[in-house]
């Protein structure tokens, strides 16, 4: 029998799905189509979670580099690709690998502010470790920030969703690379009961520019300024 992992009390937990550099920089290897305003707006969302002590979920995709074809070639395992944003680490954490296995540390919350899981897919829910994480840890509201809309995001929801857990979307803080197939990920997982907000909903409004990560000129605040909405073409 499995024994309940996490006995928090906390009425909030930050899932932080794949905020890695081949995603949310320029050049990166599948960088999405809006990572300014989406940089921004994780750097604030994860502000908001030192400063009220939320502890936080992440999860990092991570791929052997085999060189065959039709395997990815984002992520990578070694490469800075696949490293994370440097603001979306905290310093008390502890990294997990992809290998199939399901064992985790007792009470792993109350002893890390940050558990980082890599997987070897999309779906969270594929990796045994992330899903006994996920289906046992207690919490009255899972927030979900991160890559992509359409894929990781969508199905790290919906897996949550499944499992009975209330779950909250900050929009503004999460990246596409398909316009049309985010809107209809919106949908289902409005569909299916989630809460979909903007960040100044959760963590005030902000004037940030310069989101400390990405070297091309929209995102050292160089550009011309975009609006924040789903429709924004970066």
């Amino acid at each position: 029998m499995i024994l309940q992992l996490v006995r928090t009390r906390r009425r909030q937990i930050l899932i932080d799905i794949d905020t890695q550099k081949d995603f949310l920089l320029v050049s990166g290897k599948a960088c999405i189509r809006n990572h300014r305003r989406v940089l921004a707006n994780i750097r604030r969302v994860m502000a908001w979670a030192r400063i009220h002590d939320i502890p936080i979920i992440s999860t990092a995709e991570v791929y052997s580099n085999n060189n065959g074809d039709g395997n990815p070639t984002h992520c990578i395992d070694g490469t800075e690709g696949q490293k994370k944003i440097h603001y979306t680490l905290v310093n008390n954490r502890v990294s997990m690998p992809a290998d199939g296995n399901t064992d985790l540390p007792r009470d792993i919350l109350r002893r890390y502010r940050q558990v980082v899981l890599h997987k070897r897919c999309v779906d969270p829910f594929d990796e045994p470790r992330i899903d006994r994480l996920l289906s046992e840890v207690r919490a009255s509201e899972f927030i979900l920030v991160g890559t992509s809309l359409e894929g990781a995001v969508k199905a790290t929801a919906l897996g949550l969703l499944q499992r009975g857990k209330r779950v909250t979307v900050i929009i503004d803080a999460i990246g596409s690379h398909n316009l049309n197939e985010a809107k209809l990920a919106v949908r289902k997982m409005e569909t299916k009961g989630a809460r979909i907000i903007e960040t100044k909903k959760l963590a005030g409004a902000s004037h940030l520019r310069m989101v400390g990560a990405c070297n091309c000129e929209s995102c050292q605040g160089q550009g011309r300024k975009t609006p924040l909405n789903l429709s924004e073409n970066n």
